[in-house]
C-alpha cells in the first residue's frame, strides 16, 4: 500500500513524498533510513494517489543502462547526462534530470537518489551508497541487476506455472456453464414432450440446468460481480495480504511460499554483504522485504547475533534456515565469505522451487483435465441416459 508522508530534512526543508509499503511502520522506517524526519503520515487512499512518474520509473532498465554506460569508460554525470538525452518518456526523463541537477549541486549518487524514495528503494540507495565507499558504484549496479534480474526470473517461473491451470479452469468452467445453461434445457423440452421417464439423477442435472436457463442473466451478472470483486480484492495491499496469510497455512504450499521468502533474503543479504555492508545492518534494511509471517523471527535472529551469536545458529534457532543451508552458513562464517555462500544458499533454494512448480504442473495440470472432462462427460451422459433407455426399450 502507499503512505503520503509530511517530512523535514536539510537542506530540503519540508517536503511530502510518497512510500510503498506493507503497513505505516514500515514506511516510517524507510523514511528514517532515507534521513527525513517524518512530521505526519497517512494512507494515501484511491487511485488519485497514483504518481506516474515515479510508480513506472523502470529501474531495472535504467540500471542495465547506466551499467552499460559505465562500463564504456563514461564517468557518472556523463552517464546520466546520455541517459537523459536519449530519453524520451517525460516521466522519465524529468526524473533523470532531477538526479543529474543534484549531482551537479556536488550529492553523491546515493543522495540524489534517496531524495526520492517512491522511486528508488531502500535497498537500492543502500547498495549504492556502500559501493561510494570503496568507489566501485559499476560493481554494485552489477549485483543489483544481477539480484533484480534473477528475482524477476523466478517471479515469472511462479505465474507461468498457474497460467495453464488458470486457463482449464476458465474454458472448463465456460463449457459446464453453456451445457447446464443452454444445451440442458433443450433436452429436458424433447424428454417432457415426449414424457419420458427420467432417472433421478437426470433429473436433478435438468432442474438444475432450467433454474440457470431461467435466471441466465442474473447469473451471469452474479459472476461478473464475484469476478470483479475478488480482482478488486486482490488489489487491495490489506486484502491480499490476508489472502497470503491464509496460503501460508496450507500444507505444503506454505514451505513453498517460506522457502521463496529465504531465498529472496538470502539474496539480498549476500549483495549487501558484498557491497560491505555490515550484518546487522543488512537485516535491519532487508526486514521490510520479508512477509510479516517471517519478520519477527528475523527480529530474534538480529538481536542474536548483535549479542555474539553466529550467524547460522541465529538462523537456524529461528526457523530462517534449513540443515542444508545452515552447513552452508557454517562454511562460509569459516571462510570468512558469508555473501558468497548465502548467494549460493538463495540459488539452491531457486532450484527447489523450480523443481517443485515443475512437479506441480506436470501432475496438477493432468488431474485438472481429468476432472473437468469427468465433470462434462458426466453431463452429457446423464443428458444421453434416457435416450439409451428409451432405445433398449425398442429394441
Amino acid at each position: 500500500m502507499q503512505f503520503k508522508l509530511t517530512v523535514y530534512r536539510e537542506p530540503d526543508g519540508v517536503a511530502s513524498i510518497l512510500l510503498d509499503a506493507a503497513d505505516e511502520q514500515a514506511a516510517l522506517r524507510q523514511a528514517v533510513s532515507s534521513g527525513y524526519s517524518v512530521l505526519s503520515a497517512q494512507r494515501s487512499g484511491g487511485w488519485s494517489a497514483w504518481t506516474p512518474h515515479e510508480s513506472t520509473f523502470p529501474l531495472l532498465l535504467v540500471s542495465q543502462e547506466l551499467l552499460a554506460l559505465l562500463r564504456a569508460g563514461l564517468n557518472l554525470v556523463e552517464a546520466f547526462e546520455t541517459l537523459s538525452e536519449k530519453e524520451h518518456a517525460g516521466g522519465i526523463k524529468s526524473m533523470l534530470d532531477r538526479i543529474l541537477s543534484e549531482l551537479y549541486s556536488g550529492k553523491t549518487l546515493s543522495l540524489a537518489l534517496e531524495t526520492y524514495p517512491g522511486t528508488f528503494p531502500a535497498l537500492y540507495v543502500a547498495t549504492i551508497r556502500a559501493s561510494e565507499r570503496t568507489g566501485d558504484v559499476q560493481q554494485a549496479l552489477e549485483r543489483y541487476v544481477a539480484y533484480q534480474s534473477r528475482f524477476e526470473q523466478v517471479k515469472k517461473m511462479m505465474v507461468t506455472a498457474m497460467i495453464y491451470p488458470a486457463l482449464l479452469i476458465g474454458v472448463g468452467g465456460a463449457v459446464t456453464l453453456f451445457l447446464l445453461g443452454y444445451v440442458v434445457p433443450k433436452f429436458s423440452r424433447i424428454f417432457l414432450e415426449r414424457g419420458t421417464e427420467l432417472p433421478l439423477l437426470t433429473r436433478l442435472l435438468v432442474d438444475w440446468g432450467n433454474l440457470l436457463n431461467q435466471y441466465s442473466w442474473q447469473t451471469a451478472a452474479a459472476a461478473i460481480t464475484v469476478l470483479v470483486l475478488f480482482v478488486l480484492a486482490v488489489a487491495r495491499p490489506t486484502l491480499r495480504a490476508q489472502l497470503v496469510r491464509q496460503l501460508w497455512k496450507v500444507p505444503g504450499a506454505g514451505e513453498k511460499m517460506r522457502l521463496y521468502q529465504l531465498a529472496r533474503m538470502y539474496r539480498t543479504l549476500g549483495m549487501l554483504l558484498h557491497g560491505g555492508m555490515p550484518i546487522i545492518s543488512a537485516l535491519g534494511l532487508m526486514r521490510d522485504l520479508l512477509d510479516p509471517a517471517l519478520r519477527g523471527q528475523l527480529d530474534l535472529a538480529t538481536k542474536s547475533i548483535r549479542e555474539g551469536g553466529t550467524t547460522s545458529q541465529a538462523m537456524l534457532d529461528h526457523g530462517l534456515s534449513t540443515p542444508v543451508a545452515t552447513r552452508m552458513l557454517r562454511v562460509g562464517e569459516k571462510t570468512g565469505d558469508l555473501g558468497s555462500m548465502m548467494e549460493r544458499i538463495a540459488a539452491f533454494y531457486d532450484e527447489d522451487l523450480a523443481r517443485s512448480a515443475e512437479v506441480f504442473t506436470r501432475a496438477f495440470e493432468p488431474a485438472l483435465m481429468v476432472l473437468i472432462g469427468a465433470i462434462i462427460g458426466s453431463i452429457v451422459l446423464l443428458m444421453y441416459l434416457p435416450i439409451f433407455e428409451l432405445a433398449s426399450s425398442i429394441e
